[in-house]
Parts: structure tokens; sequence; C-alpha cells
């Protein structure tokens, strides 16, 4: 609970921070906040408080919650000049950003499905301000507007399904559900069933799952490219935590009946991504459709139930999270240079800036999840996980897919090394050089010693 609090008065002192015209405090003061978030993070490990029934700070939440503060201090770290060009009102960002977080934080440590809600909504609603922020540009406006509309459609699925849940159950509380299910498991009231299935549509949407991706692509592309890096990120691995906690617990014992379409979304993500990102000529849209991919490799998770799940969806995330901040920060850089985020801006980067092209091509190595990075110790575990039975059929969709991705992956290496181009240096301030280095060092490292974070839950 702590972690929460620290993050929300953290977005309150940033805004009046901003009130009061300290522009230059607003990073500090973010960063030392963030930063005492993560202290209670590492000072309450294994402790599992319930508070009120309504939280629980187990190792589960404070894993998730350690990946997203993390992930978003690095992104903090890129935020140099970057707001200044889009407003003066530099503070709102960082606070609806911290404000963000906050729900998020809800969503890794709920233990009742009404709090599942609110952090969904004190996030949600966040990111619908930050998607449509710049509010001279026609593409921010649209994406603000298909986001709002679209979460809106959704949380009525998710709404419903509670609500449905609540009907059978008595209850929001997430251990008298699974109890009711283990008790009455073959007088199960019929409003449980589409309850469940309502649930599984919402937060489809949320994580960008097909055929509930509709948004992602044009939110991605039309909200700022730091805002998409958050939401690609932070924002997707909160999403699968929330999953996890509600399917892979509560609701295990209905595994066999929510399986099937569960099935169904995993081949159309995966396909649906994977083949619509490699007709892709813009970058951060390619990335885009990459996010929508990789929901269907962390699906998996839920795919076969075991005591691993939890520990492979959070090396996925990792991996995922870092070599995606990774790209987006070379994005920033390189669109800052060209003035758009097409591949060919990155034809001959690598002439004038080795250092950074190399980092860009590990990023790309792990996400297309190539040996000795951290994103195929995540494919592995993740496969490694639905192998048995008919599942090897899944397991083998999924790797030719995996192959598909190598392509789109590897055409932003191909355009860097063997391309020619206009052979810009690009500017790198040294938040962006700190930010490059962890990241590629933290992939790289998880990639040949995963066992550091493989047992955490």
């Amino acid at each position: 609970m702590n972690i929460i609090i620290t993050i929300a008065v953290t977005a309150l002192v940033v805004l009046y921070a901003g009130l009061f015209k300290a522009k230059k405090a607003l990073l500090p003061i973010t960063l030392v906040g963030l930063l005492a978030s993560l202290a209670f993070v590492v000072t309450s490990w294994n402790t599992n408080k319930t508070y009120y029934g309504m939280m629980q700070m187990d190792n589960f939440a404070l894993a998730f919650a350690g990946i997203t503060i993390v992930g978003t201090i690095f992104i903090f770290l890129l935020t140099q000049n970057y707001f200044a060009e889009n407003s003066e009102n530099i503070a709102e960002y960082f606070t609806l950003i911290l404000f963000a977080l906050a729900g998020i934080e809800i969503m890794v440590s709920y233990k009742n499905m009404s709090m599942l809600f609110i952090g969904l909504e004190i996030m949600s609603v966040s990111l619908y301000i930050l998607a449509g922020i710049r509010k001279g540009n026609f593409a921010s406006n649209e994406a603000s507007l298909k986001y709002f509309l679209m979460g809106a459609f959704s949380t009525g699925f998710l709404l419903f399904g509670i609500t449905l849940i609540y009907g059978a159950t008595g209850s929001f509380d997430l251990d008298v559900i699974n109890q009711y299910l283990v008790g009455n498991f073959k007088t199960i009231s019929p409003m449980f069933y589409p309850g469940v299935i309502l649930i599984l549509i919402g937060l489809s949407f949320k994580i960008g799952a097909a055929p509930f991706h509709f948004w992602t692509p044009d939110v991605y592309e039309g909200a700022p490219t730091l805002i998409t890096s958050f939401m690609s990120t932070v924002v997707k691995t909160a999403g699968f935590a929330a999953f996890l906690r509600l399917f892979a617990d509560t609701f295990a014992p209905l595994h066999d009946f929510w399986l099937p379409p569960l099935m169904v979304i995993v081949c159309l993500t995966l396909f649906i991504g994977n083949v619509t990102a490699l007709f892709q000529k813009n970058f951060k849209r390619m990335l885009a459709y990459s996010s929508i991919s990789h929901a269907g490799y962390l699906l998996f998770s839920l795919v076969t139930l075991s005591g691993n799940s939890a520990n492979n969806v959070l090396v996925y995330a990792a991996a995922y999270t870092f070599a995606s901040i990774i790209a987006f920060a070379v994005l920033i850089l390189v669109k800052q240079k060209t003035g758009n985020d097409h591949f060919d801006s990155f034809n001959g980067l690598a002439k004038k800036n080795p250092l950074t092209t190399l980092i860009l091509t590990v990023a790309m190595l792990s996400l297309a999840g190539i040996p000795l990075t951290a994103g195929f110790i995540g494919k592995y575990l993740m496969f490694l996980n639905v192998m048995g039975e008919y599942q090897v059929y899944l397991v083998a969709f999924a790797i030719l897919n995996a192959l598909v991705g190598f392509y789109y992956y590897f055409k932003v290496i191909v355009a860097m090394y063997f391309k020619e181009g206009n052979e810009i240096e690009l500017d790198t301030p040294v938040q962006y050089k700190v930010v490059l280095v962890l990241s590629v060092i933290i992939t790289v490292f998880l990639g040949v010693y995963p066992a550091v974070i493989l047992n955490l839950i």
C-alpha cells in the first residue's frame, strides 16, 4: 500500500510544482518518488500483507510492481526536452503518467474485483488524456477519441461480467469466488459462465489481443511516442498481471470452460499481429502490431496453468519491456533528426551511430527471440509451458508466426547496416545513453542468467 500512496503523493507534488513553474524540479521530484516506491517494493518482499480484504501485496504484486516502476523510471529519463516541444505545461504529462502508474499498481495487487475496476479506470482515464494531449495534432486527437470510445465499450463488457459474477457468488472477493467454484463445481449458477466470458473479452481489449486489437495501431501511432512506449510496456505488463491473477488463480477450476475461447484469441492474436506487422512501412506502427503478437505469446501462460505461469510471464514481460523501451528511445532520436518514423529513416544509421545501432540491434534480436537475449528465454519458457498433447500444434503455430516476426524485426537491422541513406548523426543526451545502456545490459543479462528473476514469485 505504501507503494501506491508514494506514487499518488508524488503525482500531487509534481502537479503543484508545475503550478509554481518549478519546471527544473519536476524530473528530480518524480525520480525520487519512484525510487522511494521501488524501495518499498524491496522492503515489502515476502511480507504478503492484505489491506482491508481489498489489496494483497504478495510477491506476485511486488514483482510486477517492481518491473512497472523501473520501466516508468526509464521512460521518465527519456523526457528530456520531449514534452517541452508539445506544451509549456510539462507537469500535466508527469502527473498523468504517475496517476496511471498508481492505477497500474492497484491492478497488479487487487484482491477484490471492485479494486480491479478502480485501478483499471484510474489508469485508462489518464491514458485517454495522454493519448490526445497534443491538442493541435489531428492524429493525437483521433487516437484519444478512438481509445476513449473503444475503452468505454470494453469497460462495459468487464463491468457486466463482474456484475454476473457477483450475482452468482454474492461477493467481489477473489478468494470467496474461488471457494464458490471449488465447493459448488457441479451446481454453479448459469450466470457465472457468461460473466467469465465477458471479463475475458474486457481484459483482452486492455492488453490489445485480437480480435479486440483494432484500437492499438491507430492509438500507438497517433499518441506521442513516449506515451506509446509507456502504453506498450508498462501498461501491457499490468494488464497481463491482472489477467493472470484472475484467470490462473480465481477462475482456475473452470479452466476447461474458458480455455477454448482463449485458444481462439491466442491464435488470432499471433496471426493478425505478425502478418499485419509484416506489411508496415512505419517503424512505430510495426511496433504496435508486434505488441499485439507479443500479447499472444504472453497468453500462453494461461493455456496450461502451472506453478511457473506467473514467473514465465514476469520474465517475458521484463524482456519485452526493456527491448521495447530501447526501440522507442531510438525512434524518438531518429524522428527528431528526420521528422518521420518510417523504416527509410534508419537507412545508414550504423555509419555514424555504431553504439546506438548495436543497442537497437540487440533489442530487435530480443523481440524476435534470438538466443542469448531475454526475448529468447521468454519465448522458450512460454512454449515449454504448453508443450504436451494437442497443444504441441499450438507451439508449432506460434513458432511459424515467430519466424514471420524475424522478417520485420530484421528489416530495421538491414536498413541500419546495409542500406544507403542520409547517414545522420543522432544527438543522444546523457539520460538517453543511460537508459539505452542499462536496458541492453538487462536484456543480455536476463538472456544469459534468467534464473535471477525466474523464481521470484
